[in-house]
């Protein structure tokens, strides 16, 4: 399996206070007609910051042979699982989702898992490597006074392992997870969740965004997006879509500096 395809399917000027101010109106697809103001505050989808291709060397490990391809139709099960049941709201943990997708991935692959197999494959993905570039960029987004947070579908059990085994809590002023909402990205309840934590507008919040569809939800919902494309993939059909894109952090530290 390749690199791509294991992803696809599915941003610095100091500011001031942050201090909640009213929200502007929003356009029909919630982007706000009022002057742009400068970020204040960035959230970032948590593949922005970390590899997930780091699951893949655990499978490899666990099941040998056949491990990418598990891994693909795990991947994209867990991402299909997560917008059905939003759709239908039934909604899970993300975690819970995770093991369902895994025992469905296994089983028509044909592989066997033990429970504890399941365990430490489910728990890889709070144990994933960050980008080369994950850690320089947060420190100076920090001195510039910026107000940092995911904003995940992952559950809390799997969102604050992540971010401590990586040393990176401290950079966070919140850890929002989805399971607040009761839903996942990218139901505007989810995006909500970020205005709320942070206590700034929603158009004075960049969201960095690691998939095409994650993009174009955090977009309609009114944030300032960037589109961080690591892999390359090929844009969605979903307009309107992100304000701008480029394959790292270097290029969102450029848009939110730029941004007004």
């Amino acid at each position: 399996m390749s690199r791509r395809n294991f992803l696809v399917g599915v941003s610095c000027a100091a500011l001031g206070a942050c201090a909640p101010s009213p929200p502007a109106s929003p356009s029909r697809h919630g982007r706000s007609s009022e002057p742009r103001r400068p970020i204040a505050a960035i959230c970032f989808d948590l593949f922005t910051l970390f590899d997930p291709r780091s699951v893949v060397d655990v499978a490899r490990e666990e099941i040998g042979p056949g491990a990418e391809a598990l891994c693909e139709t795990w991947r994209n099960k867990q991402f299909q699982y997560a917008f059905l049941r939003a759709a239908g709201d039934q909604y899970l943990s993300f975690r819970a989702v995770t093991d369902a997708a895994l025992v469905f991935a296994a089983r028509e692959r044909g592989h066997e898992l033990s429970a504890s197999d399941r365990s430490r494959l489910v728990g890889a993905y709070s144990a994933l490597r960050p980008w080369p570039d994950t850690r320089e960029t947060l420190e100076r987004f920090k001195a510039a006074g910026l107000l940092l947070a995911p904003l995940a579908n992952y559950s809390p059990d799997m969102l604050a392992p992540l971010l401590e085994q990586a040393g990176l809590t401290t950079f966070f002023d919140a850890q929002i997870s989805t399971d607040a909402a009761g839903s996942f990205k990218p139901d505007p309840r989810a995006y909500a969740l970020g205005p709320s934590a942070l206590g700034v507008p929603r158009e004075r919040i960049a969201f960095a965004a690691f998939g095409g569809w994650d993009a174009a939800g955090a977009a309609w919902f009114g944030f300032p997006t960037f589109w961080v494309n690591r892999l390359g993939v090929t844009a969605e059909e979903l307009a309107p879509g992100p304000d701008a894109s480029g394959p790292s952090l270097v290029e969102l530290r450029a848009f939110v500096e730029g941004w007004a």
